[in-house]
């Protein structure tokens, strides 16, 4: 009698169980974090399942960020589509102009009757993914800026007494790097995004019309200025000499700086923990290099990185759970933790105040720069990003006319002006295919 008491207890606890499992709603976030991102964006999401018991939200890897975008609007096609999915900048015009593929966040919060506070975010993140109406239409997530990387122990081996601020010094920092035995003075990564795009925002100079796309998809492409053909050729002359040291598309260059072969390296403050647990030196972060033949102060830097988007179709019900989910996502607590162990820079004021009182800047100099050079000023049509339709396409045309001018082949002006031509090609390849 005690054995089948025993066993229908067991019986029933598994039946609440099961029941239990099958009350959860399952919220699918399909993301592009690999690696060491990848483990912390699960904990995200197994953190937020633990504080209640209604909604399960599911993190898949999906691939790099082309890779995603990608297999979202297939699956959407196919009406299979994730609740949400993580779409890097570049891809904000493509998501605007999939109709009725968008749940945009500030009306899903409204909708499910969830508190949303838009003057909580930093007004340089969110500003590139808002209507011209200024409702925001994805959660920013992972957002990060180029900064300058540099070896500190490098730096005073070679008698660098000044953290470079201007192009001039960072030829001359470079210059000394090499004469104290370094392969080469610098290096940078996601070229497009650090030597065109932000490079431009910098120095508040346009990359096309149109506000940058900002005011309509009938833009073109404005970049092959002379601001951006004088840096280039100046680039392209250092490749000579190795004061510059060209590594590759993305992020390949990286360890060029943290084996010591390069002493500063432009790219994303998300690189902060990769250098962390890499790099055998002291390093630093300062603000990104200023051309003093094309402007006399900087503006301000733009956001890369992605936000998260939800996507129409789903029951009503499940909406509840993504704004919850959204609501958790953008606490100072969460905010704080990933920005530290990340770099990427928080997306709320609360968090980078919770990060300044936890103390994390005095420990980490430095780790402020990207928050700081975003933030630098109030952001103008040239300085507050860009919206151009086909712009992963784009970027593959400017990524490959640039390796023409390091290797010599084309002169700055000429890979320029053919980029610009092929890039408005595909500019007006997209305006057609939206009208």
């Amino acid at each position: 009698m005690k054995r089948t008491t025993t066993l229908l207890l067991a019986a029933a606890a598994a039946a609440l169980t099961a029941g239990g499992a099958q009350a959860a709603t399952e919220i699918q976030w399909w993301h592009a974090m690999s690696g060491v991102n990848g483990e912390r964006v699960n904990k995200i999401a197994a953190d937020f399942n633990a504080t209640q018991s209604d909604y399960k939200v599911t993190a898949v890897y999906k691939g790099n960020y082309t890779e995603t975008m990608t297999a979202a609007i297939a699956a959407f096609r196919a009406k299979q589509q994730p609740h949400i999915v993580q779409v890097f900048e570049v891809g904000t015009a493509t998501m605007m102009a999939a109709k009725g593929a968008v749940y945009p966040v500030e009306q899903l919060m409204a909708d499910a009757g969830e508190p949303f506070d838009k003057a909580a975010y930093l007004p340089a993140v969110i500003s590139y993914y808002t209507t011209p109406d200024n409702k925001l239409l994805s959660m920013p997530f992972n957002s990060s800026t180029p900064v300058m990387w540099y070896n500190k122990d490098a730096f005073k081996k070679a008698g660098v007494t000044k953290v470079p601020e201007t192009w001039d010094e960072v030829e001359d920092a470079s210059k000394k790097l090499l004469a104290s035995g370094m392969k080469c003075g610098f290096s940078f990564g996601w070229q497009s995004w650090v030597m065109i795009e932000n490079y431009s925002a910098w120095h508040n100079i346009p990359v096309g019309t149109k506000e940058n796309g900002f005011a309509g998809f009938d833009t073109e492409f404005t970049f092959n200025n002379q601001a951006v053909v004088g840096i280039l050729s100046r680039v392209a002359e250092w490749q000579k000499t190795k004061v510059f040291d060209y590594g590759g598309r993305r992020g390949d260059s990286l360890p060029k700086f943290t084996n010591g072969e390069c002493g500063m390296w432009m790219n994303s403050s998300a690189y902060y923990g990769g250098i962390k647990k890499q790099a055998k030196f002291e390093f630093g972060q300062t603000m990104l290099p200023l051309d003093t033949k094309a402007a006399s102060k900087p503006q301000n830097s733009i956001i890369g990185g992605a936000t998260l988007w939800v996507l129409a179709g789903h029951d009503k019900g499940d909406y509840k759970g993504v704004a919850k989910f959204m609501n958790y996502l953008s606490s100072p607590e969460v905010q704080a933790w990933w920005h530290q162990e990340t770099g990427y820079v928080p997306i709320t004021t609360a968090a980078y105040e919770l990060s300044k009182k936890q103390g994390f800047y005095d420990k980490n100099p430095g780790t402020d720069t990207a928050i700081k050079q975003l933030s630098l000023n109030t952001p103008t049509p040239n300085s507050k990003g860009i919206r151009f339709g086909n712009f992963v396409q784009v970027r593959d045309v400017i990524n490959e006319e640039m390796e023409a001018i390091w290797a010599g082949t084309k002169s700055a002006k000429q890979g320029m002006d053919e980029a610009v031509k092929r890039g408005n090609d595909l500019l007006r390849k997209f305006e057609k295919a939206n009208m």
